[in-house]
């Protein structure tokens, strides 16, 4: 059930990255059309996170161990986030010596912490994500993972009735937006930095009700294919064409729900291919690392090219940008996440010979939020 999930990871990767790298070329943003949305390829994420989570530690009648489970996913998400935080932190130690000015305060000590913590989300203001942006939703995964004895002790009590726990999720969804609305002047799936959590905790409830509607359900091959074609689509042109944040959100559900119910039927696509997994499995990386590579970019080219602030990058520079972000994403998966991971779930959660840990064990690195 997890192939297809994990070669799409790659595309809603990407599709954030180039929502970012568009902000800074030649066209205008209007002409950018699905572009302009592929930042919710985040809420996407979210449920995908639930889905999957749901697939490797609820499959039984009880729990995963608490601690356990907090360290195979802190292994999973802290190597490749603690290296590119260092990373930014010597770029901005370095910065001085090369003439390149930084904006004052935005990279202070207070911030570098709570990024650190990976708590950057959990509060009312806009200020920490800024050490590396991305990394606010690692804060509100981190949240949601450790929420996830309220999340289990819900599915597995009404695991028999899917449709109650999507219905809870959009309850909980259109009560957070009203709420984020009031407050902040700006819809839920606008939420980032300043209490991105609110974000997740009905995406990830979405995904948990999601997961268990798919255990129903076993179609024939040409029904999922079916299936998957129209979701797709019906999600593709919702963002083509301006729907409203909320019902994208919606829409991305079927969406995941169809991919895995194409392995399940079994359907092999392309998504499936040795190429497209390594892909999917690297665009954790690629997602971090994309926004410190666009401004090492920018700041060294008003520095050392004379380029001012308002300057447009064309279609071969960003090019060449999207394969260097590409490159680095490959090298941090392989040569940091990978062995930072064995080396932290070897410390933090050794093997035991229960056999419901050992099958989780095996499952661990999956569910991973990109």
């Amino acid at each position: 059930m997890l192939d297809p999930l994990t070669g799409v990871r790659f595309f809603l990767a990407l599709g954030v990255v180039l929502f970012h790298f568009q902000l800074y070329w030649t066209l205008p943003a209007e002409s950018a059309g699905l572009l302009n949305r592929a930042r919710l390829g985040v809420d996407v994420f979210f449920i995908l996170s639930g889905f999957i989570l749901t697939h490797v530690y609820l499959q039984g009648d009880r729990a995963p161990n608490y601690g356990r489970f907090l360290a195979a996913r802190l292994a999973r998400i802290y190597p490749a986030h603690l290296f590119i935080l260092l990373a930014m932190l010597g770029l901005v130690l370095i910065a001085p010596v090369f003439g390149v000015g930084l904006e004052p305060g935005r990279f202070n000590p207070v911030d570098f912490a709570g990024t650190l913590l990976l708590v950057q989300a959990w509060f009312p203001r806009q200020s920490m994500a800024l050490w590396n942006g991305p990394a606010w939703s690692l804060s509100a995964e981190w949240f949601a993972y450790l929420a996830f004895p309220a999340y289990a002790a819900l599915a597995l009590r009404l695991r028999a009735r899917p449709w109650v726990l999507i219905a809870l999720a959009m309850l909980l969804f259109v009560a957070l937006d009203a709420f984020y609305r009031a407050w902040f002047g700006r819809m839920l799936p606008r939420a980032e930095d300043s209490l991105g959590i609110l974000r997740i905790v009905p995406e990830f409830l979405y995904g948990i009700g999601l997961y268990y509607l798919g255990q129903r359900w076993t179609p024939s091959p040409r029904m999922s294919l079916m299936g998957a074609l129209v979701a797709t689509t019906l999600l593709l042109t919702f963002m083509q064409f301006g729907a409203d944040d909320r019902v994208i959100v919606a829409a991305a559900g079927p969406f995941i729900l169809s991919l895995a119910l194409l392995a399940k039927a079994p359907v092999r696509t392309f998504l499936s291919h040795p190429v497209l997994l390594f892909a999917g499995e690297a665009s954790f990386a690629l997602y971090l690392v994309h926004i410190p590579i666009l401004m090492v970019w920018r700041n060294a080219a008003q520095a050392f090219a004379g380029w001012g602030a308002d300057y447009r990058m064309g279609l071969v520079e960003l090019a060449a940008m999207l394969v260097l972000t590409l490159a680095a994403a490959a090298a941090i998966h392989v040569f940091v996440e990978q062995p930072g991971r064995r080396w932290l779930r070897a410390r933090l959660a050794p093997q035991r010979a229960d056999p419901v840990e050992a099958q989780r064990s095996v499952h661990s690195d999956q569910g991973e939020p990109f």
